[in-house]
């Protein structure tokens, strides 16, 4: 029985971990979605941010 939850404890930090992962991945995609581009720190002069790619120093951003 305490194999059960140690496999059932060990089963969720590892779904835990990749849905970090996932959400990374889906801010990528939906930032090339809606035609941007992720740029480390700042966005360039005549580009405005629309969002982020990975953390909060990755920006998403468009013409």
């Amino acid at each position: 029985m305490r194999l059960h939850h140690l496999l059932l404890t060990l089963l969720f930090l590892v779904l835990s971990a990749g849905s970090g992962f996932m959400q990374r991945l889906v801010n990528y995609h939906i930032c090339h979605w809606k035609r941007g581009i992720c740029v480390p720190k700042r966005c360039p002069g005549s580009m405005r941010q629309i969002g982020t790619c990975f953390r909060a120093q990755v920006k998403c951003c468009r013409r």
